[in-house]
């Protein structure tokens, strides 16, 4: 019979522990059972890879991070404690500014396609996720946007990686799938088409190789036989073949992990989760970064006062639709930080909640005292109305959610009409900014990541927000090496925002993972994504 789900948020600190700890016990000389074959079918829901995106240098969506890091490695790994250990680099120097660091790399790894891995493919690489004709967004900001300055080449194994400034986040920013390394020949000969992507085009240095592209249906990536690189000593694969399965219906996803023609699937929703039978694992991984939020756009119609962002808050039932909605498994967010981020401002927990009085108070002071007759607020001959424009596809709970936000609001006289729209429909109004509010929770395990979100020249920053004070934060947080420093910054950054009302955190989304009992060895990196080094199947 199936049981209920038993809520198991592995924080990032044990999460990276038992990736290191099996990582480092299983890993060894390859030999002919280490080595054997199987396949390992994972369904993902992966709806928006097929449009561009492909490639984790110039994508901002988990998902193109999650599958593209079996083909991606990274100069280093990034540990419990958070320090940083070896990868595709041996050892490195910072500069006593941190506006230089130096990497000594490995001279025995190879590119699937044969390109030998060195300073000048770390230099490619680097350079060609700085170009502005690559339009990368993420990666480049991670990269230190306007900040780096280059990357020289002092010997075949010897890399500099300059700044104009210091760069604190930048190891951390090394360690992930987005600075990951292509095989140069792919960068000359194809670098337009790894958006795309597909066998021969996405090639790196990683466990496995793409060897299979349908898109919209399945990715197949087939071991690296040659693979000894990788983090805490892992080598080869234990399996042969690794089927991604695209199947963006969250039930069909549950459907093909219960009856076993899936090994593994993620992004199970909880309402469905909590239906698995007790012979899956389940595993539910919190992320760390900016929690599932609504961006405010201050710069296009109401929300430009600040009492109207602040009773648009207060006047959701937050924590009712997300325990109704999430059952239980998801916990409502209280700041633009999650509760597994460092820097994580505990203090604000309780410090913003549902109050129809007060929000009703905020919109009378606003100006905003008539009514129509729909209830709707009314100033100047004008309705109190918001447009939210989403990504397409939405899933049931946040659909479920965005009905609950509407409903709360109206009681209020507050409308909110949302609009599901196509992703190049999404972009002609993102562009230009030509929205109320938009929806999205952005992982991420350094609080560098409000940069992108709040900076004036953040690529992110959806509700438009130009603060001199709040821009100065923001740069001191990437200028000081110092974590005690850097923490005090991010909450200061929380703390404003939890009274400027930017941006409204609704709750911290989890990865959950259900697994059956053919797969052992499965880890998770500090995201809770799926790991397969030192994965067997039965």
């Amino acid at each position: 019979m199936p049981t209920p789900l038993v809520r198991r948020i592995l924080p990032i600190a044990a999460l990276a522990a038992v990736a290191a700890l099996t990582l480092s016990a299983c890993a060894g000389p390859t030999d002919e059972n280490a080595a054997g074959g199987g396949e390992v079918v994972w369904a993902i829901e992966g709806a928006n890879l097929s449009a561009g995106h492909m490639d984790p240098q110039t994508s901002q969506l988990d998902v193109s991070s999650m599958v593209q890091r079996v083909v991606l490695d990274s100069l280093v790994f990034q540990e419990a404690d958070g320090s940083f250990s070896p990868w595709l680099a041996t050892e490195w120097t910072i500069s006593e500014d941190a506006t230089s660091y130096t990497f000594t790399l490995r001279d025995d790894v190879t590119f699937t396609d044969g390109e030998p891995f060195n300073a000048e493919a770390v230099k490619v690489n680097f350079d060609r996720i700085a170009d502005p004709e690559t339009a990368s967004a993420q990666a480049a900001s991670m990269l230190g946007g306007d900040f780096y300055a280059g990357t020289e080449v002092l010997d075949d194994y010897t890399v500099k990686v300059d700044f104009s400034q210091p760069y604190a986040p930048f190891l951390q920013a090394a360690s992930t799938a987005l600075l990951g390394f292509y095989s140069p020949a792919v960068l000359e000969s194809s670098a337009d088409q790894l958006k795309a992507g597909g066998p021969g085009i996405n090639v790196g240095t990683g466990p496995f190789e793409l060897t299979e592209y349908t898109p919209d249906q399945e990715i197949v990536y087939t071991r690296n036989p040659d693979y000894k690189w990788g983090p805490d000593g892992a080598e080869a694969a234990k399996f042969e073949t690794l089927r991604v399965e695209i199947l963006p219906e969250a039930s069909v996803r549950a459907g093909v992990v219960e009856s076993s023609e899936a090994d593994l699937a993620s992004n199970i929703p909880p309402n469905l989760a909590s239906t698995l039978p007790d012979t899956l694992k389940v595993d539910s991984n919190e992320y760390p970064g900016l929690p599932y939020s609504l961006y405010l756009n201050e710069k296009y119609g109401v929300f430009a006062d600040e009492k109207v962002r602040q009773a648009f808050a207060r006047g959701i039932d937050i924590d009712a639709a997300v325990e109704e909605i999430f059952f239980g498994q998801f916990p409502r967010a209280w700041s633009i930080l999650g509760s597994t981020t460092p820097g994580y401002d505990a203090s604000l927990e309780g410090s913003w909640p549902f109050d129809q009085d007060a929000a009703n108070q905020l919109l009378d002071e606003a100006g905003w005292t008539e009514r129509d007759t729909d209830g709707i607020r009314m100033k100047d001959g004008k309705r109190l109305s918001v447009r939210w424009i989403a990504w397409t596809p939405v899933p049931d709970d946040n659909a479920a959610l965005g009905n609950a936000i509407q409903s709360d609001l109206a009681d209020i006289g507050f409308e909110v009409k949302r609009e599901v729209l196509e992703p190049g429909a999404y972009n002609e109004q993102y562009g230009p900014k030509t929205f109320d509010l938009t929806d999205w929770g952005f992982s991420g395990v350094d609080g560098d990541l409000l940069r992108s979100h709040l900076h004036t020249d953040g690529f992110q920053n959806a509700s438009q927000v130009s603060n001199p004070e709040v821009d100065a934060l923001l740069e001191e947080g990437i200028a000081t090496t110092d974590q005690a420093a850097r923490d005090d910054v991010y909450k200061k950054l929380q703390q404003w925002n939890a009274e400027y009302t930017a941006i409204v955190p609704l709750y911290s989304p989890s990865l959950i993972t259900a697994v059956n009992d053919n797969i052992d060895g499965l880890t998770y990196d500090l995201y809770g994504r799926p790991l397969f080094y030192t994965v067997t199947v039965d």
